[in-house]
């Protein structure tokens, strides 16, 4: 088995080696100066199973043509399998023709794209919706944060804890993590028609006088958890706690969060957080590494 990786989570695919007991493959990854990128793997990995850690993180389409260049120069040098493990997997929030315009669905043509670089198996965590493995004609894998939160839930010991979906399509998630931690359930009924703009909030649910715990997959410009935040305050709630699996945090999202009413957000690190973000004092990071080192070695031993 090899394990390699291109330049999206170095640190995180150092951590996965550390934990299997394994180095990194040596990978050689520059640009030519029209931005180009190029690939050359410097290790042997004929016969090899090679699973190439690489979240698709910003920028996205930077880091998924490292991706498919890494994966095509594998397969030509004959590995046994080629496994992609993508942490955070980009545009899998395009997954349906959400607007009465001519839109494409995202997450299809990606399925399709990296359908062509032959992969044996994708591994990720907490694709934004169940019917993604759909798109795809080959193994698809997902792995959930949901444990790794709980546990971190368990440990602050909340009183009157509320567990709240950001929005209606979240619900099933919020009411997963309700159900395990035997507490109340919220909805935030939102309205927006464009893409990280919204126009109205309503809750749907009692929340006065309760710690509530927001549960999304992905934190992009923070503006719905913020938001959220400041309508459960207006509705009584003592504490608001975010827990996301995807730090995507673009644009002002980090100055969002320190100037709002959310006590704490929690993420993971399946996408590295810059400086700023990682001098932010509410922000908690809990690491996937355990999770993703086991998934590697039961799709290794195929257990």
């Amino acid at each position: 088995m090899l394990l390699l990786t291109g330049s999206a989570n170095r640190a995180l695919a150092l951590n996965v080696a550390r934990h299997l007991n394994l180095p990194l493959a040596k990978v050689s990854i520059g640009q030519f100066s029209d931005g180009e990128s190029c690939v050359e793997i410097l290790e042997n990995v004929r016969g090899q199973d090679v699973f190439i850690i690489q979240s698709t993180s910003t920028p996205p389409n930077h880091h998924l043509i490292e991706l498919i260049l890494i994966a095509d120069a594998i397969r030509r040098a004959q590995a046994r399998r080629v496994i992609a493990v993508i942490p955070y997997l980009s545009y899998a929030r395009q997954d349906k023709c959400l607007y009465p315009t001519q839109t494409p669905i995202g997450a299809k043509v990606i399925a399709d794209l990296l359908a062509t670089c032959k992969f044996n198996r994708i591994l990720t965590i907490d694709p934004h919706s169940e019917q993604l493995q759909g798109f795809f004609s080959f193994p698809f894998d997902s792995l959930y944060s949901t444990t790794l939160f709980l546990e971190d839930i368990l440990k602050k010991n909340y009183s009157r804890l509320v567990i709240i979906s950001p929005d209606i399509g979240g619900v099933r998630r919020a009411r997963t993590f309700a159900q395990r931690l035997n507490a109340q359930l919220a909805i935030i009924d939102k309205q927006r028609f464009k893409p990280n703009e919204m126009q109205a909030m309503n809750i749907i649910g009692d929340v006065e006088g309760y710690d509530c715990i927001i549960v999304d997959d992905i934190i992009d410009t923070a503006n719905t958890i913020c938001s959220a935040a400041s309508v459960l305050k207006e509705n009584g709630a003592k504490k608001v706690i975010a827990y996301a699996t995807h730090p995507v945090l673009s644009g002002q999202a980090i100055h969002t969060i320190q100037s709002s009413l959310l006590d704490e957000l929690v993420v993971t690190d399946t996408i590295p957080l810059n400086t700023i973000a990682q001098s932010c004092s509410n922000i908690q990071i809990l690491s996937v590494v355990p999770l993703l080192a086991k998934a590697i070695e039961d799709i290794y031993k195929e257990s």
